[in-house]
């Protein structure tokens, strides 16, 4: 196995397939073990830790369900930083690249639903004199 290859045998000798995504300030390291279909993130169920938010749930394994395999693999995550949905869209990120390590095959199906684009949107810097990025203190004429 080469050192540029993420895939390495662990947990017990079963293959792991690895994916890291990022959006906005967010960023998750995602795993796929096989398993059922589990979603495990930071510990905890998905669905505990995404508020039982069907908007994030479906995001999270729509690379799963368009490739068929939603009930073969477990997602193991760590996302750290952000909010909600750009943890959400980070591991749908991390997500569709570990499959595309599964099997280079998946990355076409992926590419047309759009699941392997990083989205570049984030958060701008706040420059001094003004409020925020781009808010200027109210004008008085006098």
């Amino acid at each position: 196995m080469q050192a540029s290859d993420h895939r390495h045998s662990a947990q017990g000798g079963r293959v792991v397939y690895w994916g890291t995504g990022r959006r906005k300030s967010s960023v998750a390291r995602v795993r796929l073990v096989p398993g059922n279909g589990q979603l495990i993130i930071n510990g905890r169920p998905g669905e505990l830790y995404l508020q039982f938010n069907p908007t994030y749930l479906n995001s999270v394994k729509a690379p799963l369900e368009t490739l068929g395999l939603d009930t073969e693999y477990d997602i193991l995550v760590n996302a750290s930083g952000g909010g909600l949905t750009g943890q959400a869209d980070s591991i749908r990120l991390g997500v569709a690249r570990a499959l595309c390590q599964l099997d280079p095959e998946n990355r076409k199906p992926l590419k047309i639903e759009g699941y392997l684009t990083r989205d570049p949107r984030s958060k701008e810097r706040r420059k001094y004199g003004l409020r925020k990025a781009r808010k200027a203190p109210q004008y008085s004429k006098r």
